[in-house]
């Protein structure tokens, strides 16, 4: 197993500048011309449930096109990019029951997206990996019948149960950093962070840890309900390396959120939005150059250390960002935060 870089090694990053993370994979996968036979490959010939659209997979059956894709956002300037498992699961992969394939997905994303970061590592650019740990298609907090308000698709334990599986396999792959992203509920969340602490006790190892949530509408609330600042509340008992938000958003209307996280986070404060809302066909329309308009008040400002795109965003996006980047430091912590980190 390849070694992690040390959270020193990004902690001395982000008090320097401003780190890039990667853009959207789905939307570069759509950018092939995939079959079903691209997603079975010679590992899953026989599945009974069509497998097309289980991106996840690609990093087994295609791992050729996963690769392009990360060493395309490296190429860009990423300075972190995320693992292909973000449905990397027992419960996602349940719709197409690909359990048992949960292990190698994770381990084989990671040892994908290391590969290139070692490719495209020097001495004054480190590049990262971080493992991609998705919300999944479940939640703890709220029932999926009306007429049920007590009932869960899921419990709790179920939920640890999963991650940990994930955790396992994204840390043998080699992972960097664990992220915990598109948090739409926060009891998911916490199950995911809950199996991460037990992973680490049990082989006596830390990696940092990212969270990010995602405002679902104009209300200015998760899914499950908390404000921006209810959602840091509820998770600042976790020593974190950053928290955030991405998705569901365009950067003009996340903004404020993110004014929130980087007035009261004692952590650091990351950001990755959508190219805007998506249209009438399900496309994002924000060009790179508009987009770099919006998220340049992020890093202007000073309120974010890491920022990145999610939906409809590509290495042209990234490109942008990295090139808006050089201008500007990163968010300040104040002393006491920084021994909130460790």
């Amino acid at each position: 197993m390849v070694r992690p870089v040390s959270m020193s090694t990004l902690v001395e990053l982000l008090e320097k500048k401003i780190l890039i993370m990667d853009g959207a994979m789905g939307t570069m996968i759509q950018r092939y011309t995939l079959t079903e036979e691209d997603f079975r490959g010679s590992a899953f010939p026989d599945s009974k449930i069509p497998l097309k659209g289980n991106n996840d997979l690609l990093s087994i059956t295609r791992p050729d096109i996963i690769k392009a894709i990360h060493l395309e956002y490296l190429n860009a300037g990423a300075d972190i990019i995320e693992t292909n498992t973000f449905s990397g699961t027992t419960i996602s992969q349940a719709d197409y029951e690909l359990e048992s394939a949960v292990y190698e997905i994770n381990f084989q994303s990671a040892k994908l997206a290391k590969e290139a970061a070692l490719e495209m590592s020097t001495p004054d650019k480190p590049r990262f990996v971080a493992g991609a740990i998705g919300p999944t298609n479940r939640t703890c907090s709220i029932s999926p019948d009306v007429n049920r308000p007590g009932y869960r698709a899921v419990s709790f334990d179920d939920m640890v149960k999963a991650y940990k599986q994930q955790v396992e396999a994204l840390i043998d792959g080699g992972v960097d950093i664990l992220l915990v992203e598109t948090v739409f509920d926060t009891l998911n969340a916490k199950a995911g962070l809950f199996a991460i602490q037990e992973v680490f006790e049990e082989r006596n190892i830390e990696l940092p840890i990212m969270v990010s949530g995602t405002i679902t509408d104009a209300s200015g609330r998760t899914l499950s309900g908390q404000t921006a600042e209810a959602f840091l509340i509820s998770l600042s008992h976790v020593p974190l390396l950053s928290i955030g938000f991405n998705c569901a958003l365009g950067a003009e209307t996340m903004k404020q959120y993110i004014e929130v996280l980087a007035k009261k986070a004692p952590f650091y404060v990351s950001a990755y939005p959508n190219a805007g809302l998506p249209n009438e066909f399900g496309q994002y329309d924000e060009s790179p150059e508009f987009m770099g308009q919006q998220v340049e008040k992020f890093m202007s400002e000073g309120l974010v250390n890491i920022i990145g795109g999610c939906c409809g965003t590509t290495p042209e996006h990234i490109a942008e960002f990295y090139r808006l980047s050089q201008k500007y430091a990163g968010r300040k912590l104040v002393k006491k935060e920084k021994q909130a980190i460790g």
